[in-house]
């Protein structure tokens, strides 16, 4: 049904754009016989709309993946640097839940570690909307922001890392069979609010699996048993999207991205000092607006990586910035 919805919602869409388009067109020659100069701007003013419009949709032609209209996972997990990477993190995961609240989506904590001082260690969020994972997917990798800290008592800039990593919700329709002989769960107390119960109960949950190294917790209920079944959903999905990256030839590539959350694999630079400035170092594409970006406003990066990865080519390689 949602496969059916969707491809009525396009077939839909390009016929009102035809018919918006020959509608505007013959008000402009109307107008134009009749020399009415209102009924021309009037009728160009909407052509112009009917573009973005176009455009727009073109882009979601681009969402066209095996899982791309799935519900979404995504964690980030600070680098090395402690106080200043966690900071980092905290505002990487304030940044992508403002854009999925731009995008009306719905947002939901699976399991938070806070910093021993400010920010977060790690955290997972689980993001629910039309297209969620393929709007995301490309933004799986190593994020650097460069800032005077407000952390340093001498004001000095300092450089930190914190990642992302994105995998589909599994649909129901999708069998994954995890033999329970490679997987190791744990249960532990989860932190931060929560009462009383969180001091008292191992309630979180953590599994791992033992052949791919992929870990995943979720501590988001207070029910353990809550948390498991949490917990499995992530891991089949995180072997799903796995198995998804391979397909697409990509898995070396994505794993690489993995190893080091640092120098070297670096998606993205952020540069509040000495000058403002992001810069998505495998487009090109650019903001001199950091804040902007950082309050959600993430369609244009997005857009980008989104058509390099459908067209198959790495594009030019993109010199790093200060």
């Amino acid at each position: 049904m949602r496969e059916r919805q969707m491809l009525d919602d396009g077939i839909n869409a390009v016929r009102g754009l035809s018919a918006a388009l020959e509608d505007n067109v013959g008000l402009i020659e109307l107008g134009e016989e009749e020399g009415d100069d209102s009924v021309v701007r009037e009728a160009e003013a909407a052509l112009k709309a009917l573009s973005e419009d176009v455009a727009a949709r073109q882009v979601e032609t681009l969402l066209s993946g095996e899982a791309d209209s799935n519900d979404t996972y995504l964690e980030v997990h600070a680098g090395a640097g402690g106080t200043e990477s966690q900071d980092w993190a905290q505002m990487l995961l304030r940044m992508y839940t403002r854009w999925a609240d731009r995008h009306g989506m719905k947002v939901e904590v699976l399991e938070m570690h806070d910093g021993e001082e400010a920010g977060i260690k790690s955290a997972t969020l689980l993001i629910k909307g039309r297209n969620a994972y393929g709007w995301l997917k490309t933004e799986s990798g190593v994020h650097r922001l460069v800032r005077i800290s407000p952390f340093d008592s001498n004001a000095r800039r300092h450089t930190s890392f914190a990642s992302a990593w994105v995998y589909p919700v599994v649909d129901d329709t999708i069998a994954i069979d995890i033999p329970e002989s490679e997987v190791r769960i744990d249960t532990y107390r989860a932190s931060g609010a929560g009462g009383q119960h969180v001091n008292t109960t191992d309630s979180a949950v953590r599994i791992t699996h033992i052949p791919s190294g992929i870990v995943v917790q979720c501590q988001k209920e207070r029910s353990q048993h809550k948390n498991r079944a949490t917990a499995w959903e992530m891991l089949r999905s995180r072997l799903y999207e796995e198995e998804l990256k391979k397909r697409e030839e990509a898995a070396s590539a994505t794993e690489a991205s993995k190893t080091d959350i640092g120098w070297g694999h670096q998606i993205r630079s952020y540069v509040l000092q000495p000058y403002q400035l992001v810069k998505d170092l495998r487009t090109g594409v650019e903001s001199t607006s950091p804040q902007d970006v950082l309050d959600g406003d993430l369609d244009t990066f997005m857009e980008a990586s989104l058509s390099q990865r459908i067209e198959g080519g790495a594009g030019a390689e993109v010199e790093d910035i200060d």
